[in-house]
């Protein structure tokens, strides 16, 4: 509500009543730097979108990151998928170490079937890690 002023002149004083409401407009309220920053980079930033040069170099920047990320996840499917083929020869290994303690009577099955469901498994993460290369990599060659 817009404060009422009120003006009396006389001869020698001049009188201003305000109304109580107004001592509002004294409380300016302060914009923090975070906001005036915020407000500037905005700005900013609509002036590099009307530069041919910005928008070229940000198409450059994203395409080149969207490559490097597809090329740095297949060599992480590709990296795992050797761990847990290693891990899966070293549960073959094991397994052969427990057969043949079974055949000499000294070892039960008990050993061996952890040892085949370890090789299994394992050998299936790392198979399955190479599929999975191999699956985007036909569907990402274009």
């Amino acid at each position: 509500m817009p404060a009422v002023v009120e003006q009396f002149r006389s001869a020698t004083q001049v009188c201003v009543i305000v109304a109580p409401e107004a001592d509002k407009i004294e409380a300016v309220s302060k914009v923090s730097t975070v906001r005036k920053l915020g407000v500037v980079a905005r700005v900013a930033g609509k002036q590099a979108q009307r530069s041919r040069m910005v928008r070229a170099t940000t198409s450059a920047v994203a395409a080149t990151g969207r490559a490097l990320g597809k090329v740095a996840h297949q060599l992480w499917l590709e990296v795992t998928g050797l761990v847990f083929l290693v891990m899966a020869a070293g549960g073959g290994i094991e397994f052969a170490h427990e057969y043949e303690k079974y055949q000499a009577g000294r070892a039960g099955l008990r050993g061996m079937v952890v040892a085949i469901c370890f090789t299994v498994t394992f050998a299936w993460f790392g198979v399955s890690s190479f599929w999975r290369v191999r699956q985007k990599g036909k569907g990402g060659m274009r």
